[in-house]
C-alpha cells in the first residue's frame, strides 16, 4: 500500500519535483527526502519534502479535494486518491509549506493490530 502513496505524494502533488523547477530567473535541479519513523502512538510516520515550488499561496487546503488541480495537465485526483487509500487503512495525510522553497507531505499509518486491512 505504502508503495502506492509514496509516488503519489511526490509526483501529483502541487509541489511536484520536476528534474527542474524555475526559480525567477534561474533553473534549479530539485531535492527530494523521506524520513520515515514510529510516532508516539506507534503509528508509521513517513514525510515526503522536496525544494520544488512549493504550495500554492492561495487554496493550500484544497489540495487533496477532488478535481483541484494545480497543473494544467492535472486531473486533481491523485492526492485525493492517496488520501483515500491512507485513510481507508486508518492513516491520514496532510501537507506543510517547507522554510524556504517546496513542501512536505506527511502521512501516517497505525500497525500492528489496529491497522485495518
Amino acid at each position: 500500500m505504502v508503495y502506492r502513496v509514496c509516488p503519489s505524494a511526490t509526483a501529483t502533488g502541487p509541489n511536484e519535483l520536476d528534474a527542474e523547477c524555475d526559480r525567477g530567473n534561474e533553473r534549479h535541479r530539485g531535492d527530494l527526502t523521506i524520513r520515515s519513523g514510529v510516532n508516539a502512538e506507534g503509528h508509521l510516520t513517513v514525510s515526503i519534502s522536496d525544494t520544488g515550488i512549493g504550495l500554492p499561496a492561495e487554496g493550500a487546503d484544497l489540495i487533496f479535494d477532488p478535481f483541484h488541480a494545480t497543473k494544467p495537465q492535472g486531473t486533481g485526483m491523485g492526492l485525493t486518491i492517496t488520501r483515500s487509500i491512507l485513510e481507508s487503512y486508518g492513516g491520514r495525510v496532510w501537507a506543510t509549506a517547507n522554510q524556504g522553497a517546496g513542501a512536505t507531505f506527511h502521512f501516517t499509518l497505525p500497525t500492528g493490530a489496529e491497522a485495518r486491512a
